[in-house]
C-alpha cells in the first residue's frame, strides 16, 4: 500500500491544482486527493508522487487528465426542479420580452460545469417545449473534465442515468436501445459542447442565461470572485444567472442583483 501524501506533498499538488483550476482542497477533503493521486500512481506504474508531478509539469495533456481525475461529477436530468420551473415561468418570458423589443430572435446560453451534459440537455427540452415559433437557441456546454464533455458530446446514457426526465420527454427526444438511451440528433444540435478552465475568460459575450450550479463550492473566495465577474462580462444587459441552491453571492463585491421568484431564487445583471 502507497504512503499517504506528506504534507509538503499535499500543499505541492493543493497549490497547482488551485493556481491551474481554481478548485480547492482543504484538510477536509485531503483524502480525496490521496485516493485520486494513488490511482495514477498505479496507473502510471509510478513509485513516487514526485514522478508523478514531475510528468504533468512536463506533458500538458497530462496535466489535464490529472485535473480531470480530481474533479467531482455529480449531476443528473431535471437536477433541482425549482430552477427549471423559474426558467419557464419567469426567465424565458422576460427574455422574451426583451427579445420583442431588439428583433433578436436567439436565446444564448451558457452550461458551466456542465458534466457529462444532463443540465444542458434538460435546458434545451425545455426550450424546445416552450419557446414560440420563430425563436431558435443555442446552449454552450463547458467543463474542464475532458471525460465528462465526451459523454455529453455522444448523448447517450444507460436507462439509471435518465431517471427525473419525463415519459412524455423521453419519449420525444430520446431513442431507447438494448444498452440506453440516445439523444436525438436534432436536440444534440442545439448544444456545443466545449472544454473550458473557468479561471479564464470564455470569450463569449451577450448571454442571455448562465447556468453555474455547484461549482463555486469547490472554489475559495478569490477564485469565486473572478468566476462571478467573468460570467458579468459573458452577459448580455437584463440576463440571469442560476448558480447552486447551497451558494450564494451574499457578502461578495459584486454587481448582480439576487432575485426572489415564486419557485426558485437567482440573480440578474440589471442595467
Amino acid at each position: 500500500m502507497l504512503d499517504l501524501l506528506t504534507d509538503s506533498e499535499f500543499e505541492l499538488f493543493r497549490k497547482l491544482i488551485y493556481d491551474k483550476s481554481g478548485i480547492t482542497f482543504s484538510n477536509t477533503n485531503r483524502s480525496i486527493l490521496d485516493s485520486r493521486l494513488k490511482e495514477k500512481l498505479r496507473e502510471k506504474n509510478l513509485a513516487t508522487v514526485k514522478e508523478y508531478y514531475d510528468l504533468i509539469m512536463s506533458n500538458q495533456e497530462e496535466m489535464n487528465i490529472m485535473l480531470d481525475s480530481v474533479t467531482t461529477n455529480l449531476t443528473r436530468f431535471f437536477r433541482n426542479q425549482p430552477h427549471f420551473d423559474a426558467l419557464i415561468h419567469y426567465v424565458v418570458p422576460h427574455v422574451l420580452e426583451l427579445k420583442k423589443q431588439t428583433g433578436d430572435r436567439k436565446l444564448r446560453i451558457w452550461s458551466a460545469g456542465c458534466s457529462t451534459g444532463e443540465e444542458p440537455y434538460t435546458i434545451a427540452m425545455i426550450l424546445k417545449e416552450i419557446l414560440p415559433p420563430g425563436y431558435t437557441f443555442q446552449i454552450t456546454a463547458s467543463d474542464i473534465s475532458l471525460k465528462s464533455l465526451m459523454v455529453g458530446q455522444q448523448g447517450f446514457y444507460p436507462e439509471s442515468r435518465i431517471q427525473g426526465v419525463p415519459p412524455n420527454f423521453l419519449a420525444k427526444y430520446f431513442t431507447k436501445n438494448e444498452k440506453g438511451y440516445q439523444i436525438s440528433s436534432e436536440l444534440m444540435s442545439t448544444i456545443k459542447f466545449d472544454y473550458h478552465n473557468l479561471r479564464n475568460d470564455s470569450g463569449m459575450r451577450n448571454l442571455d442565461i448562465v447556468f453555474c450550479r455547484n461549482v463555486l463550492i469547490y472554489f475559495d473566495e478569490a477564485a469565486q470572485k473572478n468566476c462571478i465577474d467573468r460570467f458579468w462580462d459573458a452577459m448580455a444587459n437584463k440576463s440571469y444567472l442560476f448558480i447552486g441552491h447551497s451558494e450564494s453571492l451574499f457578502g461578495m463585491d459584486t454587481q448582480f442583483e439576487f432575485l426572489k421568484t415564486d419557485w426558485a431564487c437567482l440573480y440578474q445583471k440589471n442595467i
